[in-house]
């Protein structure tokens, strides 16, 4: 680049922050990377390290007839930076790609850090700055900058809650009660145990949980946010569950679908699972436990759980406010703002829920900032590709409804013939998202960034076809 190169700032140290300083610095741009942690802290996260993740551990599935895998595969073609990282921090999850989120952490934290063209700043900004920007400030933006936005924009600002759930111990389980096993594991499968562990709940067991899940007290929301109380539905607290009805959470994250309890031979009830949550394997998480139920009652509740009764938890479940913006009105597919083209918006603010779609959005605005300094058209994808239909989604759709949207099949278009069974609609719905990204980065001369040898092999290790369970294939 020219001396006279125009630094852009980027807001935000998060997954999409991160992977847009990357591309960018990459690309020879330089980058002024902002995070406010440590001196202001966030209600959510855990420490100092950039692209920690808050929630779960889990990137979601890798098969290439799922929409989790069809959107990685794309990452990976295009370079990203996180999706590589966190394919090399990989931990066992079955066909999920489950990370030691403190060793994903620490190595993009030390590759942003180190890097020759990126200045990390430990501070709050605090109103939009002139210049190219890129504001990924996330879930959690503070008040301050949101009211900035605000005033930029016109927008009014937007809520709904968002939950984290426990991480217990490994050594605090009783394994004479709990079982290892995946959902539909069969023994010619040739691993004795499974990735997950399996609390097993007769039916009065899950009666006593389930009442005192919708007894438990909550911990008060501020005056603030007291009226604001809305729940994304892809991460409901399991209060807010229980109180749906008594079989709400049997159906939900507690389902024993595919699972037998090795002691009695039978499909239990009900079934918590534990998912790794680091490399040692010291630390599992609670499968789909995000909840806002005071600590001390939070710790006897969970400890109804058949084979967590002498339990040790790590983190306690926790609710914080999550903030987003109307993406429709206020953004270009291209990710750019309809008030200054020099101003982007990437992650979860726009509406791209998850850490995968995070992801996308920082990967897609360091791409298309870049263009825009060299005097070139920012790339629109396809809509055909898992990139080009979220973006498209959060774009595009009507604004008087617009909520959160995690990648699904649901978001491409139609396939020009009907395909009747699901299983081979959505290898189809793959393949053609596999060819309209090649034939678009071909058309586009979009070179990744890295994908040396070795990158190469990872892409095509983990981006094959994989044979779906019926797990999966039941899920859709």
């Amino acid at each position: 680049m020219s001396p006279s190169s125009p630094t852009i700032t980027i807001i935000g140290g998060g997954l999409a922050g991160c992977e847009a300083a990357w591309q960018l610095a990459e690309r020879g741009r330089s980058v002024v990377l902002y995070e406010m942690r440590p001196v202001r802290r966030t209600p959510a996260h855990q420490g100092d390290r950039l692209a920690e993740l808050v929630c779960s551990n889990s990137m979601g599935s890798l098969l290439q007839d799922r929409a989790l895998g069809i959107l990685k595969r794309e990452l990976l073609l295009l370079g990203s930076l996180l999706v590589r990282t966190a394919c090399a921090h990989s931990l066992p999850g079955g066909a999920a790609l489950t990370i030691d989120r403190e060793a994903f952490a620490a190595e993009i934290t030390s590759r942003i850090s180190c890097h020759p063209l990126i200045d990390l700043r430990r501070d709050e900004v605090c109103a939009v700055p002139e210049g190219p920007t890129i504001i990924a400030t996330g879930p959690l933006t503070s008040q301050s900058l949101t009211k900035s936005i605000q005033a930029l924009t016109g927008e009014r600002k937007l809520h709904f809650f968002d939950a984290v759930a426990p991480i217990v111990y490994r050594d605090s389980i009783d394994m004479s009660v709990a079982f290892r096993q995946n959902r539909w594991q069969k023994a010619e499968d040739g691993a004795p145990d499974g990735d997950y562990i399996n609390c097993p709940m007769n039916a009065d067991q899950y009666s006593a949980f389930v009442a005192a899940v919708r007894a438990a007290e909550s911990n008060a929301l501020s005056k603030a946010d007291a009226d604001l109380e809305r729940y994304f539905e892809g991460c409901l607290p399991i209060e807010v569950l229980a109180r749906r009805g008594e079989d709400a959470l049997a159906f939900g994250p507690m389902r024993p679908v595919g699972l037998r309890d090795p002691r009695t031979g039978h499909r239990p009830h009900a079934v918590v699972q534990l998912r790794q949550d680091n490399a040692a394997a010291s630390l599992y998480n609670l499968v789909g436990f995000q909840t806002n139920i005071k600590w001390g009652r939070q710790e006897e509740i969970l400890r109804l759980i058949p084979g967590l009764e002498r339990s040790r938890f790590a983190r306690m479940g926790q609710m914080h406010r999550n903030t987003f913006i109307s993406s429709p009105e206020l953004l270009l597919p291209t990710m750019q703002s309809r008030v200054r083209d020099d101003l982007f918006f990437a992650g979860q603010i726009t509406g791209t829920e998850g850490y995968v779609g995070s992801t996308m959005g920082g990967l897609v605005c360091g791409l298309n900032m870049h263009r825009m300094l060299d005097n070139q058209s920012p790339w629109t994808f396809p809509a055909e590709t898992m990139v080009g239909a979220l973006l498209r989604y959060i774009t595009h759709t009507d604004a008087r409804h617009f909520q959160p949207m995690k990648a699904n099949m649901g978001l491409l278009p139609e396939l020009p013939e009907r395909v009747r069974r699901k299983r081979e609609r959505y290898q189809a719905f793959s393949e053609r998202a596999r060819q309209a990204l090649s034939d678009f980065m071909q058309a586009g001369r979009l070179t990744p960034l890295d994908l040396d040898a070795a990158n190469l092999d990872l892409v095509t290790r983990l981006t094959r076809m994989a044979e779906p369970t019926p797990e999966t294939a039941a899920a859709g």
